[in-house]
């Protein structure tokens, strides 16, 4: 709770590890101005605890994001949207002056790839953006019984080589029918908090 400043407006994330932000956050929401958040699952979290919800819209900026990820490296580049929830936390990210991620140490890698990249996708666009995927060398699985909070698909792209995530980020950004890719690189985070056992270490 080091990063929350009295007066800022706060954009929580979606996930495990931001849920037990959340569930800090009740002793702090009178130094807040505002909050906003990046799921419906957030959303129902942070109001069941009396915390109330703002729209992106109606708030000037966004001074501090908070989140979690599926994978980082040491340069702060991310893989996000294990829970499907990718397309909102890159919003906030990229309207926020600050984005704090929050992982333990077995998520900190060398290179991006070995957890599946999460491929939000308009559903009739499904099957060609996946031979897109399969022509880029990824293996993609549909998410099955999964719909994002935009009414949209999930496809779970295994075995990429991410050897360049700013340039990958960009390319599948530009497919036809793709909403947003995992890779949190062109906007990466500001400060990673590295957590083990003994200590978190910060990367910034």
């Amino acid at each position: 709770m080091s990063y929350v400043r009295d007066g800022i407006v706060l954009g929580v994330g979606t996930g495990s590890t931001v849920n037990h932000f959340i569930d800090a956050l009740p002793d702090e929401k009178a130094r807040l101005d505002a909050v906003v958040s990046s799921s419906e699952q957030s959303t129902r979290r942070l109001r069941s605890l009396g915390i109330e919800v703002s729209e992106l819209s109606d708030v000037p900026t966004v001074d501090l994001y908070v989140d979690g990820a599926d994978e980082a490296t040491k340069h702060r580049h991310l893989i996000k949207g294990g829970g499907g929830a990718l397309t909102g936390e890159k919003i906030l990210a990229g309207a926020a002056r600050r984005f704090v991620c929050i992982i333990d140490e077995t998520k900190l890698v060398g290179h991006l790839g070995q957890f599946p990249l999460p491929v939000e996708v308009i559903p009739m666009a499904r099957s060609f953006v996946s031979k897109q995927m399969i022509k880029a060398g990824g293996q993609p699985i549909w998410r099955e019984d999964f719909v994002t909070d935009y009414g949209n698909h999930v496809l779970d792209v295994h075995n990429l080589v991410i050897s360049n995530p700013v340039e990958m980020e960009q390319r599948f950004n530009q497919i036809p029918g793709v909403v947003t890719v995992g890779i949190f690189a062109n906007r990466p985070a500001d400060v990673l908090l590295v957590a083990s056992a003994r200590e978190c270490r910060t990367l910034s």
